[in-house]
């Protein structure tokens, strides 16, 4: 069978190493799938594997690759490991994948994490090899890892297990995702942050204080994309054209850009070398930071250099072992050249970085303050009308008192005409339109305060690099949403407004809501760390690190609270945490990201000198002018929308069932999906009609100090008058 493309010229910038105990590896292996009858036991009338399909395999090879410093009964175990969860994928394939039996998979599934218990022994009775060796394992496994290492393998293997449900229901409805959904998705189905898990098993364990750290969660998260975008570029032909797959990645961008098959695998290509740049750009500079930080002891820092090392050797090992295995498509291309041993692995890393140099040269090339002039906004796709609270006049005139009382209009960052101009209200009022007055002052308050402080760190910190300024202001921030209500004494207008805000705010909240509310906002002024951070290297961020961080730092999460918290506790967790929830949430939050990124272009290159912007960050990936990169901007706001309806007309239902959910909670969830329906439709009508993004609001976004008016008529209307007429921002 011709290959559909030619393989492109991976970055593979570190050399492959083989373990020596591979032989043993191999007998033990092939011994285990026999003794649980993987191998040549058919089941429920289905062929899943016999002797051939196991050797030609080779899954020991991987492993040997992948873990090249194991022990032998470390390798011998971690190979089990990868046997069994080949195994489910091809059992998964045939049993449920090829019958579209949505409901014998989900009760199939249902039944693994039972043989993963978090604590204690397990009960339940195997019926089929995959549980039988799942439990082998499990048992085998656990007693040498901690519990939080235990904690964090249960969930990536329920992940890996669970999330086949949602290729399956893509498979059965023909569906193909959105490059970003596909991403987020592929990373939790395609196993490889449970191989990340088992890395630390023949490596080190990650110290428990920085485990969860967003350095940590990158360096997995990085290194799964790496290996799935790499898996999806061999698995191809055998996926889309033999088993009739939807869900691989060449074939989402084949059809997402409308191009070629072999421009979608190049595309594939340099998403994956951009992910494994900002792999390392994460473990020099990013990873030793966290470690002083957090001080880490000295062997704590070479258990974490130890994985670091251990995620590197699985990406080339990994390479290697698709260039040599039957189960992928691995002729022709510059990739296959010279893959006939291992001396070409060290001679692929100075190739890798030649081929890869323009694209990382680029990323640190930005120049700030560059004329682009307006931007010619598209299209944009809104299905769902806005409204608006009947009460926004008076909360236009609030808002204005607010500020002065606070002190953020004292002309340092900003004044009085820049918060009339910029209108928090408006979007308040979009996004609450059934909001009471004193709850509509609230939401603008907290909207004003997110935009200030978003304007605040650049001035005050971005200019001078002051990295440290920044982290102990960002300390101090969280001192000023106690969970206790002991407020300490502010000292600025940044922390005054934030102390006000949260004591009107978190007074009528159960602790747990104040705890959640309080980590929505620790999450969006974290996330401008990570801003100042890219700045002081000029570093464009990668697409996929962008996206993901975008929800932070444009305080995504901080609004969405707002809305959780009128829900109460009718509302269960699991149920926010389930597949579909998140789904919706992260669409509608990508949908307003983006958004802001098409209106604030031209604001936020020009005269901010900021590259943290969607458009720009889509320029300089695909090496395309603005008109391009706004018009693939659209695209992924158009198929996050379209998402977003998916989710509310399929899988909304489904998930209601699947839960029991009783009348009054499927009320609520109906009422948190208009809600996100006018979060997003408010935020639209905002930058609309808002003046800090139109092009003549620009040239006077410098703060001047004017006498504030003491009427309600005076600010509510003859304020607004005059920034409308003036255009001053």
């Amino acid at each position: 069978m011709a290959q559909p493309y030619e393989l492109p010229d991976f970055y593979v910038p570190y050399p492959a190493r083989i373990n020596p105990h591979l032989d043993g590896a191999r007998a033990h292996s092939k011994s285990w799938a026999y003794e649980f009858d993987m191998i040549d036991v058919p089941q429920d009338g289905h062929h899943v594997w016999d002797e051939h399909d196991f050797d030609s395999h080779d899954y020991a090879l991987l492993c040997a690759y992948t873990h090249p410093d194991a022990d032998g009964p470390a390798l011998d175990l971690v190979t089990d490991w990868y046997v069994w969860v080949f195994y489910f994928d091809d059992h998964f394939l045939e049993l449920y994948k090829k019958t579209r039996d949505i409901p014998a998979a989900k009760a199939y599934l249902d039944r693994l994490p039972l043989f993963m218990p978090a604590e204690g022994s397990i009960t339940e009775t195997p019926v089929n090899p995959v549980e039988r060796g799942l439990v082998d394992l499990w048992n085998r496994t656990i007693p040498a890892m901690s519990t939080g290492w235990r904690q964090r393998f249960r969930q990536t293997t329920e992940a890996l297990l669970a999330e086949s449900l949602w290729e399956l229901s893509n498979i059965s409805a023909g569906r193909l995702a959105n490059p970003i959904e596909y991403v987020e998705m592929r990373r939790k189905v395609g196993g490889a942050p449970w191989s990340a898990n088992l890395v630390e098993y023949v490596t080190a364990e990650v110290p428990t204080e920085v485990a969860g750290s967003r350095p940590m969660q990158v360096l997995s998260d990085t290194f799964s994309d790496a290996i799935h975008m790499r898996n999806d570029l061999f698995s191809y032909q055998r996926e889309v054209e033999v088993e009739g797959e939807v869900n691989n990645a060449v074939l989402v961008m084949e059809k997402f850009f409308g191009c070629p098959t072999q421009q979608a695998a190049e595309l594939v290509n340099d998403i994956l070398t951009s992910r494994l740049h900002q792999f390392e750009n994460t473990a020099v500079v990013e990873v030793p930071a966290l470690l002083r930080e957090r001080g880490i002891d000295p062997k704590g820092h070479l258990d974490v250099l130890n994985y670091v090392k251990g995620l590197q050797d699985w990406q080339s090992g990994g390479h290697e072992w698709h260039l040599r295995s039957s189960r992928y498509m691995n002729r022709g291309g510059k990739a296959a050249l010279g893959s006939n041993g291992l001396g070409t692995s060290a001679l692929r890393i100075f190739s890798s970085l030649a081929a890869t140099a323009p694209y990382r040269t680029r990323s640190h090339g930005f120049v700030p303050y560059q004329p682009v002039g307006p931007t010619n906004l598209p299209d944009l796709y809104m299905p769902y009308q806005a409204k608006l609270s009947p009460h926004l006049a008076t909360a236009r005139f609030n808002i204005l008192e607010w500020g002065e009382r606070t002190g953020i209009t004292d002309g340092t960052i900003w004044d009085a005409r820049m918060l009339a101009a910029f209108d928090l209200p408006l979007c308040a009022a979009g996004i609450f339109p059934e909001a009471s007055p004193e709850q509509l002052d609230l939401a603008s308050g907290w909207l004003a305060w997110g935009t200030y402080a978003d304007d605040y760190y650049p001035v005050v910190f971005g200019t001078r690099r002051d990295l440290a300024g920044a982290r102990a202001t960002t300390a101090r921030l969280s001192s000023f949403m106690p969970i206790d209500l002991v407020m300490p004494i502010p000292a600025t207008p940044l922390e005054r407004s934030l102390a006000d805000l949260w004591v009107r705010t978190a007074g009528p909240m159960t602790v747990a809501q104040r705890e959640q509310f309080r980590h929505g906002v620790d999450t969006m002024t974290d996330s401008w760390l990570w801003e100042l951070a890219n700045q002081a290297q000029n570093r464009i961020p990668d697409p996929v690190d962008y996206i993901e961080m975008r929800r932070r730092t444009f305080g995504s999460d901080l609004t969405m609270s707002l809305c959780r918290i009128g829900h109460g506790n009718r509302i269960p967790d699991e149920v926010y945490r389930s597949r579909p929830i998140k789904a919706m949430e992260s669409a509608a939050a990508d949908y307003a990201c983006l958004l802001n990124d098409l209106f604030s272009y031209h604001k936020e290159i020009q005269y901010d000198g900021d590259f943290h912007n969607g458009v720009l960050v889509a320029q300089n990936f695909l090496a395309c002018d603005k008109d391009r990169a706004v018009a693939v901007v659209n695209d992924l706001m158009t198929a996050r929308m379209r998402q977003f309806e998916h989710v509310v007309a399929v899988d909304l239902p489904t998930l209601i069932t699947d839960f029991g959910l009783d009348n009054d909670v499927q009320q609520m969830l109906q009422r948190y999906t208009e809600e996100l329906q006018n979060w997003m439709s408010g935020i639209l009508v905002w930058h609309q009609d808002c003046h800090r993004y139109q092009a003549s609001d620009l040239p006077h976004r410098q703060p001047t100090r004017p006498r504030l008016l003491h009427s309600p008529t005076g600010l509510g209307t003859a304020a607004f008058r005059l920034h409308r007429k003036t255009g001053v921002a």
